[in-house]
This record gives structure tokens, C-alpha cells and sequence, in this order.
């Protein structure tokens, strides 16, 4: 039997048809009911500062991968369920940094050890505001 038989390439078709079905966004949305906002799945970098009583945690800051975004919000993956009320989140964007104040709306997992952390982007945030955010970069 050839390794790329008719058979096993349906089989492996098959599979990722399935894959899609149960993780696409736009099949899950139309279960769920409309959304307020469309979303646009879109994968970048980003930092997030966590901001605690009004302070920015460098410390704490780490990198994560985004998943999704609207018009006023995104969805960043996480690896593991980080306790976020607010951050602090930084893009790169024609070769500088960009930044974000972020309100988190959800967390859920999403299987294999990662989460899925909604935030609601209330303000673009000045570096001159905050001049520590000057050597923040992802």
C-alpha cells in the first residue's frame, strides 16, 4: 500500500475538517449568537504590563501572543491563568511601541495548559506618561 493512498488522505482531511469545525471562531460565534463586535483572528506579539493600585509591574511584565482582535478589544493566549484585573499592553507598530490601557473581561481555558484572556482596550497610554515604558519592547 503507497503511503500517500486515497484512503490515509481522506482520513487525515477528514480529521482536519474536524479540527476546524470545533475551534473555529466564526462556527463558535454563530452558536453562541451574534456578537456585538467581529472579530479579525490575527497573530502578533505583545507585552503585558500588569497594573496594580494604579502602579505598572514591570516585574511582572511578560510576552504573549494574541488571538484574536476587535474593535475594541483583543484575546491573548496565555500559558498559564495569570490573576489580571488590568494591564498595561504594548505592541510593536511601524518599528515602535505602542501602548494600551487594558480592563480584562475573561479568562478561559483553552486545553493543553493554555487560557484565553479577554481584554477591553479603554486608552492608548503616552510613554511621556509613564516614562518607564521608554525601554519596554517585545
Amino acid at each position: 500500500m503507497s503511503l500517500f493512498s486515497k484512503r490515509q488522505d481522506f482520513a487525515v482531511h477528514s480529521l482536519l475538517l474536524k479540527l476546524v469545525n470545533n475551534h473555529c471562531p466564526k462556527l463558535t460565534a454563530m452558536l453562541e449568537g451574534p456578537r456585538q463586535d467581529s472579530r479579525v483572528n490575527l497573530v502578533v506579539v505583545a507585552l503585558i504590563i500588569p497594573v496594580e493600585k494604579g502602579q505598572l509591574e514591570f516585574s511582572r511584565a511578560f510576552a504573549a501572543t494574541t488571538k484574536e482582535f476587535s474593535s475594541g478589544g483583543v484575546s491573548l493566549v496565555l500559558n498559564e491563568p495569570m490573576g489580571l484585573d488590568r494591564a498595561i499592553l504594548g505592541f510593536r507598530l511601524e518599528g515602535e511601541m505602542v501602548f494600551l490601557r487594558a480592563q480584562a473581561k475573561h479568562l478561559e481555558p483553552m486545553g493543553g495548559g493554555f487560557y484565553q484572556i479577554g481584554f477591553l482596550l479603554t486608552e492608548v497610554v503616552s510613554p511621556a506618561d509613564h516614562p518607564e515604558l521608554a525601554r519596554a519592547v517585545v
